[in-house]
């Protein structure tokens, strides 16, 4: 078992996986760079949310291998995967899932809080992303109150406050208008891109993988075609070695 090369923030080879036998993901390899956003595509039903639970941790890989920062995830005991998906990933999905009882703030530093950061720093911490986000005006207001593109935004704050090395994105805008839509995707790529974070993006949204440095396209849980850009990219890295 070999790990890939170390410009790879998160890699993963030939990763399938099966739900009561029948495949969800078959023989799927990708790399993503720190910093990189990497959009996986494809029609829904093709494995993209199967491919980034293997990829986070949440599902261990019937096989193939998913490794980050050179560590082997497949193989990592149960609370070797609850640590890695605590303090080096974060995940925001289709439904914010905020905690109702919770202002904006405090679902937004719920993460620091829950890792032992006292009140003061963590709420500093939250609002600061909440700002960043354009939604610092609804702190002290909860979700119930919030407009569904403001919840999905504490909800991104939520995932980026921790600093997590990679953000998993699952169809984050699915059910969002349009205007919003963008408005949450310049967020969560500006975001990402000014704190060096690398995000895996599933979308069946086209318009959405354009934002990506690469793409990474599914049908029927098996990777098709090809990314030029990210074929180019690996073989500048080869031939200068």
């Amino acid at each position: 078992m070999v790990a890939p090369p170390d410009d790879d923030m998160l890699a993963a080879r030939t990763v399938s996986y099966a739900y009561g036998g029948s495949p969800a993901v078959t023989g799927v390899s990708l790399g993503a760079r720190k910093g990189e956003i990497v959009a996986v595509t494809g029609p829904r039903g093709c494995g993209k949310t199967t491919l980034l639970a293997c990829l986070a941790g949440q599902l261990v890989p019937d096989s193939g291998e998913v490794w980050f920062k050179g560590v082997p995830v497949h193989s990592l005991p149960p609370l070797g995967l609850e640590r890695l998906r605590r303090e080096h990933f974060g995940w925001i999905g289709t439904e914010p899932q905020l905690v109702p009882e919770l202002t904006a703030w405090e679902n937004a530093a719920l993460a620091l809080m829950l890792r032992g950061t006292g009140r003061r720093a963590a709420k500093s911490a939250a609002c600061e992303w909440l700002d960043r986000l354009d939604v610092g005006e609804c702190a002290r207001a909860r979700p119930a109150a919030l407009l569904q593109s403001q919840r999905q935004r504490v909800a991104l704050a939520r995932a980026l406050v921790a600093g997590p090395s990679v953000l998993f994105a699952d169809e984050p805008t699915a059910p969002l208008h349009q205007a919003d839509r963008g408005q949450v995707l310049r967020a969560l790529t500006s975001a990402a891109r000014s704190h060096g974070i690398t995000v895996v993006l599933a979308t069946h949204d086209q318009e959405v993988a354009t934002l990506a440095d690469h793409t990474v396209a599914l049908l029927d849980g098996r990777r098709v075609g090809s990314d030029p850009s990210e074929a180019e990219g690996r073989a500048a890295c080869s031939a200068s070695a």
